[in-house]
């Protein structure tokens, strides 16, 4: 693109920190921004932000949402990159839903064993260089997990991309348990990423978000469908699933029910989510971001998956059945209440739940 085009994209992100006085940009599908330049657009406008964050004396940040599991964008100018501060990491998305939902179908194909589960978590990246069946290609490049903290990693459990790129738009609350949404939760929340959460999710909203437009030009909003359509079906849903985005109601239909809050099955999410961030804010080794610091073990036919975080351990059972994991330690926090034996040297955790223990302190 020309100069002029480049000067207008960086001074439409300056306009936003200055004059609207945002904190915070994601800067979406930056795998897209084709830029042969010497010194690529991301890292002018980091350069640009940095002098603008230093006149408005108030930190202003840059997250950039990319398919290409590429660390230049979260490396230090200094050391070659383009010095964003954090990027969406879909890979720890795709290894957490697959892990606990049994999905396999289109990216997901590559994800879903709870060691696929925890190198993600270990490395930042599961694709890092390795091979992508999805796209028929070696994929991604390993992260400098010694000198990149994971705090520059977004993660969730879900966003408007994993929903609304749904053939129906279906929330995780419509098709998994409310366990199974409890473990996707501590797995995250306790992560040493930065989490972030999607609007409704924290009480496993009901309705769908589903992806609506509202283009003036039929041939556009045409293309939009026709192309929903034939990626859908890659996916292996059927096209006829697939509600028309110009339609009104598919815009109706994704509204949040805030009432729902109140209802019981709501209510008790909700506030395990709360008591989850309550617990990261206070304890330090669930935000140490050094992924070197982490500790995973697993048992692949049993289905659990232990997370160490220094003296905290976050225990998730995926399976159907209850299970018993070789940790012990003064439970802090639960989806469905476990036990121990006499030694308490062991855990025993219901069907689709969680623990997180303290070490430190025996029960």
């Amino acid at each position: 693109f020309s100069d002029e085009v480049r000067r207008y994209i960086i001074d439409n992100a300056l306009r936003w920190f200055d004059e609207f006085h945002i904190d915070a940009l994601r800067l979406d599908a930056v795998h897209a921004l084709v830029d042969n330049t010497a010194t690529h657009l991301l890292e002018e406008l980091t350069i640009e932000t940095r002098r603008l964050c230093a006149h408005l004396r108030r930190p202003l940040t840059l997250i950039a949402e990319s398919d290409l599991n590429d660390p230049k964008l979260i490396t230090p100018r200094s050391s070659g990159g383009y010095g964003l501060d954090a990027q969406w990491d879909d890979d720890v998305h795709h290894a957490v839903h697959a892990a606990v939902s049994g999905e396999r179908q289109g990216y997901y194909g590559d994800f879903g064993s709870l060691q696929c589960l925890a190198d993600t978590f270990r490395q930042g990246f599961f694709h890092a260089g390795t091979f992508s069946t999805f796209r028929g290609r070696l994929h991604g490049r390993p992260l400098d997990t010694r000198r990149t903290p994971a705090s520059s990693l977004v993660v969730y459990t879900c966003t408007h991309d994993q929903i609304g790129n749904r053939a129906i738009g279906d929330r995780p609350g419509t098709y998994l348990t409310d366990g199974q949404l409890a473990v996707k939760a501590a797995l995250i929340l306790c992560s040493p990423f930065t989490p972030m959460l999607f609007m409704g999710e924290e009480w496993g909203a009901d309705t769908p978000f589903q992806y609506f437009t509202s283009h003036p030009e039929p041939e556009l909003a045409s293309a939009t469908a026709t192309g929903r359509k034939k990626e859908f079906a890659e996916h292996g849903w059927s096209h006829e699933d697939v509600p028309d985005p110009q339609d009104p109601d598919t815009f109706e239909r994704s509204k949040l029910p805030w009432d729902e809050i109140g209802e019981a099955r709501h209510a008790r999410l909700l506030d395990c989510y709360r008591s989850l961030i309550a617990l990261r804010r206070a304890r330090p080794d669930i935000t140490d971001p050094w992924l070197e610091h982490l500790g995973v073990d697993y048992d692949e036919d049993a289905h659990w998956i232990v997370l160490t975080r220094g003296s905290v351990r976050v225990a998730c059972n995926l399976g159907a059945g209850q299970v018993t994991v070789p940790i012990g330690g003064s439970p802090l926090l639960w989806w469905d209440a476990p036990s121990q034996d006499e030694t308490a040297s062991a855990t025993t955790i219901p069907p689709h739940s969680f623990v997180v223990l303290d070490s430190s302190v025996t029960a």
